[in-house]
């Protein structure tokens, strides 16, 4: 069986192989590798979530399973006013993140690291993500249950899921949890949601 891409280290031999998108009107050359979610071009899931949303204002942004670091950097470029940490368990990952952060000038504002070096008290004013549907339903839910907590008051995650591997199961069962969520866009097999918190 391949290696996942989820996997801390992986074993396969590491080789870097990038690609060029036009990502919110910013054109950025992102370095990816083998070992590493969607070697070598921007996958189809991700590709949906820019073509259905505006990026966002400004403020605090995490990027959750971050991978080479696609969706944070597109903020961080796209978003003078954004601070963005991307967290991912893939070391391979996380050290292209932040050399692509780096390529592309927003290392300032944007860092990619494991997730128990993110502070404690930092709260988000957003959270997007491709999330890593392939850990698992049940490990998939303890994810977003552990980060959703750290959105502040009123705000938002929004994430991309298909239809086929759980997208409006997803939709109900956070709703239930007590984490409304709602359907923004449909395209190709893909459902793009948005999850609210409300006031404190």
């Amino acid at each position: 069986m391949p290696e996942h891409y989820f996997s801390a280290d992986p074993a396969v031999p590491f080789e870097r192989e990038s690609f060029t998108a036009d990502l919110w009107g910013h054109e950025l050359t992102i370095d990816t590798g083998s070992g590493v979610f969607s070697r070598g071009h921007l996958d189809h899931a991700t590709a949906v979530l820019f073509r259905e949303l505006e990026p966002p204002v400004q403020g605090q942004f995490l990027d959750l399973g971050c991978g080479y670091g696609v969706i944070g950097l597109a903020i961080a470029s796209a978003v003078p006013l954004a601070s963005v940490i991307g967290v991912d368990v893939n070391e391979r990952a996380l050290l292209l993140a932040n050399d692509n952060a780096r390529a592309a000038g927003v290392a300032s504002r944007f860092v990619a690291c494991l997730p128990d070096q993110v502070p404690s008290d930092q709260v988000f004013d957003e959270i997007w993500s491709n999330p890593p549907i392939r850990i698992g339903k049940e490990a998939l839910r303890e994810l977003l249950l552990t980060w959703l907590p750290r959105l502040a008051p009123n705000g938002r995650m929004v994430m991309v899921i298909g239809k086929n591997l759980g997208g409006d199961s997803m939709q109900r069962w956070l709703t239930e949890q007590g984490w409304p969520t709602e359907r923004l866009a449909s395209h190709k097999g893909f459902r793009v949601l948005e999850t609210r918190r409300g006031r404190a």
